[in-house]
């Protein structure tokens, strides 16, 4: 196998956790195979991130330095990535499966004639195929895809992997590219962005997530308190967002963002399969909520039965004093 090539995701000028993970995942079929791992970062931080992406198993670094690839406009970064597969030639094409991978694969996918195998949460090379699972029907079932193509891309899921620091040689390539040429006609007004509370949910290690159960502004503050004292992002499910008590943006599920952080607590949460659709891959899954049966303890780590507005005050006084 001649090399692998990974899509470098960043936000806030750092490398998004999901794209390591999938980087990480990269590094060891690499290591196996005797491939080299090439990643693209095309930003205007991308110069300082070089070092990072070595540290996690880089052998080459395609630093593409222009804050206009911040902008979020697709054309000009599907151009890029068709640009540089030509150059690689890769077996394969990764990349976390975040909400700009989703826009720009497809295109990318017509530029460089390759099929896509998008969603995954486990991939490989195995023989002359890339095969990989996908969850399917709001993550019930699990679909068995390949692809014998010469090469493929991937999208992952966060969380399906971890983020495990391994050094390659890091050997940085300055590629030219004409930025201002790929954009055609779109035009960037304005970037809007919005975060419930102080932590970015899509790249938080600690969620804490309110469902049903939060009725009021009383349960509100005391699952912010416990947000707060952990350092954790805040999510909520759809009934939640549908009677006002949290925006959109915060919604996680099937109709959602999918997260998977390192711990998940999910206050009042049924656990309809919509909602666990958008958090099954957690790491650790912390449930409350009053009803013994709920179906959410199904898929829990550990469950607390009882009151929220009793818990919650004392968990967070817990913490507060460990």
């Amino acid at each position: 196998m001649s090399s692998i090539l990974v899509y470098l995701s960043t936000s806030d000028d750092k490398i998004r956790r999901s794209s390591l993970e999938v980087l990480s995942r990269c590094r060891e079929i690499a290591d196996r195979d005797g491939a080299d791992v090439a990643v693209v970062l095309a930003s205007g931080s991308a110069s300082g991130l070089v070092g990072e992406a070595a540290s996690y198993g880089a052998d080459r670094v395609y630093a593409v330095v222009n804050p206009e690839f911040d902008g979020h406009l697709n054309a000009p970064l599907a151009a890029l990535l068709s640009q540089i597969v030509s150059v690689e030639s890769p077996r394969l094409v990764a990349m976390a499966g975040t909400e700009g991978a989703k826009d720009v694969v497809g295109s990318l996918s017509v530029k460089a004639g390759l099929p896509v195998l998008p969603d995954v949460s486990s991939f490989d090379v195995a023989g002359n195929e890339v095969v990989a699972v996908r969850p399917v029907m709001a993550a019930k079932k699990l679909a068995r895809v390949r692809s014998a193509a010469p090469s493929v891309i991937v999208t992952v899921r966060s969380g399906s992997y971890a983020a495990v620091a391994k050094e390659g040689r890091g050997e940085r390539v300055d590629y030219s590219f004409d930025y201002a040429e790929s954009v055609g006609t779109a035009v960037l007004r304005d970037v809007a962005s919005a975060k419930v509370g102080a932590v970015d949910l899509s790249e938080a290690s600690v969620v804490v997530s309110a469902g049903r159960g939060v009725k009021d502004a009383d349960g509100k503050a005391l699952l912010e308190k416990l947000a707060s004292t952990l350092g954790a992002a805040i999510g909520a499910t759809r009934a939640v967002v549908e009677n006002g008590l949290y925006p959109a943006t915060a919604q996680i599920g099937q109709t959602g963002k999918v997260v998977s952080p390192e711990l998940y607590i999910a206050v009042g949460i049924s656990g309809a399969i919509q909602h666990v659709a958008g958090m099954a891959n957690s790491r650790v899954i912390v449930a409350i909520n009053k009803d013994e049966d709920a179906p959410i303890f199904q898929y829990a780590t550990y469950g607390i039965v009882g009151d929220l507005y009793r818990i919650l005050p004392a968990l967070t006084e817990a913490i507060e004093q460990s």
